[in-house]
């Protein structure tokens, strides 16, 4: 498995698991009432920061558990990554966009904000399936 594949692994996990960690503790924070009264702005910014931090660790792990894979990318890998990132962009335009309607529309921050965190978290998931796809079915540049 190229390193490249295995990054983008890594960021399929951590995107699941600290967006489902994030859904699951405001989820039990609003317990009966509205879950715009929820806090969530503390909470939001330690998800984003631990998820990059597991990031990180991470991809420093698995660049120490193969060492030679770890500096080396061909051309197919820079297209990969740079179709995955084209793809996964997509949803960051469309997060965007939504929380711009939304503020014209005066929704409550929460919605922005969760919108906006959501595009983010689609764009990562996106974008990384992509580049696994391409690895594991093959990529043919247009």
């Amino acid at each position: 498995m190229a390193y490249e594949e295995k990054r983008a692994w890594i960021m399929v996990l951590v995107t699941v698991v600290s967006y489902t960690a994030y859904l699951v503790v405001l989820l039990g924070r609003a317990g009966g009432a509205p879950l715009a009264h929820a806090s969530y702005g503390a909470l939001l910014v330690w998800t984003v920061g631990a998820s990059i931090v597991a990031s990180i660790a991470l991809n420093i792990a698995v660049a120490l558990a193969s060492p030679r894979g770890a500096n080396t990318k061909d051309q197919r890998d820079r297209e990969i990554h740079r179709f995955g990132e084209y793809v996964g962009q997509s949803f960051l335009v469309i997060g965007g966009v939504a929380g711009l309607g939304l503020a014209l529309a005066r929704a409550d921050q929460f919605w922005i904000a969760n919108a906006i965190y959501l595009a983010f978290v689609l764009s990562a998931l996106l974008g990384s399936t992509a580049k696994i796809v391409s690895y594991r079915l093959g990529f043919h540049p247009w």
